[in-house]
């Protein structure tokens, strides 16, 4: 039957819903026929794969719209093309049948598909005997999609999609085209307009801004050489070994001497032993995944499979990894479920509609960030999340991923007044179904990847955040504990002889300190938007500033729970962080701000020895209050404790005044060696101290306390 007029016009304007029903070739009664939009030529020639000519296509409409008879059956064609300017070949996207199948069906249904990676996005294929690649993009309320790029001149009724109709997936195989093709969907929403062109969700690469096309890539590497570190961290209890964390914004670390931001290999060289040179044991990077907005820090990101372009290609991220994975160093990087950005290019009302996030903007809208909420109770957007933490698991072998504002995620009416969020269908203000998301990514993930690490950043006390979700608890690993760091700064704050008043800001962690498995965060988020530097956060002049800050780590690593520390605030930068420049490195010619950088590395090999320090750090039995009531002295001691490990005495004296002579209870007789003292000359310190050793008689050894200091004995049995 010969298409209507109408079904032309649609057909060459790519506004019809079923292209695959009239372009490509056809088998019927009569034989074989072939159609096709091959615009600009005069003459076309029919070729199966193998280059067998299998006849000539006429033009019946001068918009460059082909058809006619050819022989043999309905094959994959290409099509030779002639005409004043030259020739050229074009194989036709529409004589070749779906990639996808019944079983993909069945599963993305279901929201099931945990290799969503692996079949959506774009794929460079082999399929039906011609290589290309295969896109497909979830829009179930659209009426038409296409996918435009600069391999068909952004036009639409090139490669209109297949749509299959009950998942509300479109597809098609583009052959001949590959890597590193720049591309976009055009959709017509429901009410038939025209939406502004979409990056695909699945990209795994994008243009750098501002430009916003996704870019056909291969995520990952082919080689990798880290098969010992994975090893050793799927063989071990986290909870149980030392994890020390230094917190990167990758473009802002440092930069190239035109200002332009590192590439993950320079990264690589020059962070990597700089890291492996301090002790810490895990580099966490911000949200690496593409973003436009530099101030964002990429936690507005709108490209959540692709490693973001400012940095190199996606292969680039994943040398990086394997680098660090060889030098012993786990990577971590900052996963953004909680909301995403409105840009018009996003996923912002993807198909005409709110698919990704709710219409509702009491439950679909951020007013903290302007931002849309992902519907977490619709299967298909929480299989798109679930699926992205299993991508960079796979993918490019990260070892974890911190979760940002997962107490946004849990409660309804996060940052919201009366009247501006809607009630749980039980008349509460949890979010049950982000409470499910989250426990099926976390299962995902430890299932599937041993030696995995979750890590949540939840400002509340919602119960069991990282009990195991068969015991009811949310799945993760960690916990980030913001009382910590709230509590012990504000302490920090406090000029010296106001301390004795607020004793329990440090005393008062140690109450919960095990109720979840805590990592103590000094995060960007303390350094940044006019709260100033950890330096400048600690009282008194500049000597004393140093002094407690020192104090300060001395304590926080002798604290249980895991370690994280931002960057530049190994060596006391000065300046508040800004993403729009590097760390002040100028200021390790300093000898004070060196010797701050050089405590964090020997706090760090401390940490990482002796097991006294870390093998309990979510257990109470690996802590014992020594000294918890001093108030007048500001003076605090604890033991740190682990089987068949020697214990470490840890003590704090948070004013300026030197203690002579101060009774320290200890569990055990005998030799205590002084293993740190933060006052010592190597970092700045006056140098007071206990000439390396104490001895403890009758219960208790009498120890000198230099001013702003915090001191580790270790028992040395003898």
């Amino acid at each position: 039957m010969k298409p209507s007029k109408a079904a032309i016009d649609a057909l060459l304007e790519g506004t019809h819903a079923d292209p695959f029903s009239l372009l490509g070739v056809h088998g019927g009664p009569k034989g074989v026929f072939a159609r096709a939009i091959l615009r600009g030529a005069t003459t076309v020639e029919v070729h199966d794969l193998s280059d067998n000519p299998l006849g000539a296509l006429k033009q019946v409409d001068p918009r460059g719209l082909f058809e006619g008879w050819i022989a043999g059956s309905p094959v994959p064609v290409k099509y030779h093309c002639r005409a004043d300017v030259g020739e050229w070949w074009v194989t036709d996207a529409y004589s070749f049948g779906p990639v996808l199948g019944p079983m993909d069906d069945f599963l993305i249904a279901q929201g099931t598909h945990l290799r969503l990676f692996d079949k959506m996005g774009a794929h460079i294929v082999e399929h039906q005997g011609a290589k290309g690649v295969h896109f497909a993009v979830w829009a179930p309320n659209a009426r038409i999609v296409s996918v435009v790029g600069d391999f068909n001149d952004w036009d639409p009724a090139r490669h209109s999609m297949r749509r299959r109709a009950d998942i509300g997936v479109w597809e098609i195989f583009v052959p001949d085209i590959g890597e590193w093709n720049a591309y976009k969907y055009r959709l017509i929403g429901p009410g038939g307009a025209i939406l502004p062109l979409k990056a695909d969700p699945f990209a795994f690469a994008s243009e750098l801004r501002p430009q916003t096309a996704s870019l056909v890539a291969t995520p990952g590497k082919v080689r990798w050489g880290d098969e010992r570190h994975r090893a050793h961290w799927a063989s071990v209890d986290p909870r149980r070994q030392p994890i020390s964390i230094y917190e990167v914004h990758a473009g802002s670390w440092n930069r190239d001497p035109a200002g332009w931001f590192l590439s993950w290999d320079r990264l690589a060289d020059e962070l990597i032993p700089y890291v492996v040179e301090l002790g810490f044991t895990h580099i966490e990077f911000l949200p690496v995944s593409e973003y436009p907005y530099d101030p964002s820090w990429g936690y507005q990101t709108t490209g959540l499979y692709a490693p973001s372009s400012r940095f190199g290609d996606p292969e680039g991220f994943a040398r990086f990894v394997d680098g660090a994975h060889r030098a012993g160093i786990s990577v971590l990087i900052d996963w953004v479920p909680a909301h995403f950005p409105t840009d018009a290019h996003g996923l912002a009302r993807f198909d005409g509609t709110a698919l990704y996030e709710h219409e509702d903007p009491r439950l679909g809208f951020h007013p903290d960030w302007n931002t849309a909420i992902y519907n977490f109770g619709r299967r298909e957007v929480a299989s798109f999340l679930v699926n992205n933490a299993l991508f960079w698991a796979e993918r490019y072998h990260v070892d974890g991923l911190r979760v940002d504002a997962v107490a946004s995620m849990l409660y309804r009416d996060y940052s919201r007044r009366d009247g501006e969020w809607i009630r749980n269908k039980d008349g509460g203000r949890e979010n049950w179904e982000a409470v499910a998301f989250l426990q099926a990514m976390n299962k995902a993930v430890y299932g599937s990847h041993a030696g995995f690490m979750t890590i949540a950043e939840e400002s509340t006390a919602w119960p069991g955040a990282t009990l195991p979700v068969h015991e009811n608890g949310l799945g993760f690993g960690f916990k980030w504990n913001m009382g910590f760091m709230h509590d012990t700064l504000a302490y920090m704050g406090r000029d010296p002889i106001h301390r004795q008043y607020h004793h329990d800001d440090i005393t008062f962690g140690l109450t919960y300190a095990f109720s979840e498995n805590f990592v103590l965060p000094l995060s960007h988020d303390e350094v940044v938007h006019g709260k100033g530097s950890l330096i400048n956060k600690m009282s008194g002049d500049d000597w004393q500033k140093f002094a407690g800050l020192r104090a300060y780590y001395g304590l926080m690593w002798g604290y249980p729970g895991k370690k994280l520390l931002f960057m530049g605030q190994e060596f006391a930068q000065r300046r508040e962080w800004s993403e729009a420049r590097p760390l002040d490195w100028d200021l390790r010619a300093a000898p004070a701000h060196e010797g701050v950088r050089n405590l964090v590395r020997d706090l760090n090999r401390l940490y990482r020895e002796k097991a006294a320090l870390h093998a309990r750090d979510c257990e109470a039995e690996g802590f014992e209050w020594l000294i918890v009531d001093d108030k007048a002295n500001s003076v605090f001691a604890w033991l740190r404790k682990a089987p068949g490990a020697a214990p470490v005495a840890v003590i704090s004296n948070m004013t300026p005044a030197i203690r002579e002579g101060y009774r320290l209870p200890l569990p055990h007789d005998g030799g205590w060696d002084e293993v740190l003292n933060s006052d010592a000359e190597i970092y700045g310190g006056t140098g007071t101290g206990n000439l390396g050793r104490i001895i403890a008689s009758g219960g208790a050894a009498e120890v000198t306390l230099p001013p702003l200091a915090t001191l580790m004995f270790e028992w040395n049995g003898r």
